[in-house]
């Protein structure tokens, strides 16, 4: 399995599939792979929607209790109605739980709406660290010290 050679505490996965059909109830396209380092930390995991999972983790000595939410929203394709459906309940979830999430990628880049244009700019932050993390993990440390000045100055930009 690749993530063997990864090094992670937690990895988000999203569009997930079976081989077979499943009928059950809060069975979806999200899911995480915990690291076995934190698996005794791990308080539960839930399937919110078809598109949004909640993983809780427990206090731990000196790690805080923590909240990730994995989610992957719907292409510019869907409906707008069905986008904002979206937001919507990751909005909700986000208020039941008192707690501050980062979209760390997202696939509504070209989404049509005010809430998309708004957070536009965030995307290709967030696409700018993704594409330092992965120039990190290879070795590539001209390139991480490249996309982490293109990164600060994106984040200024984006603060104005």
């Amino acid at each position: 399995m690749q993530a063997r050679k990864i090094r992670y505490d937690v990895i988000g996965l999203t569009e997930t599939g079976r081989h077979r059909t499943c009928d059950s109830r809060g069975v979806g396209g999200v899911g995480v792979l915990v690291n076995t380092n934190l698996v005794m930390n791990i308080d539960s995991f839930e399937q919110l929607t078809t598109r949004i999972g909640r993983l809780r983790l427990r206090r731990c000595g000196s790690i805080p209790a923590l909240i990730i939410f994995v989610a992957y929203a719907p292409t510019s394709s869907y409906g707008k109605e069905e986008i904002e459906a979206f937001y919507m309940n990751l909005e909700k979830f986000h208020k039941e739980n008192h707690t501050f999430y980062k979209h760390l990628r997202d696939s509504v880049r070209s989404a049509e709406g005010s809430r998309a244009t708004k957070r536009r700019q965030s995307y290709e932050i967030h696409e700018l660290i993704r594409q330092r993390g992965a120039a990190k993990a290879a070795g590539n440390y001209q390139l991480t010290s490249e996309l982490a000045k293109r990164c600060r100055v994106a984040i200024k930009e984006h603060l104005k």
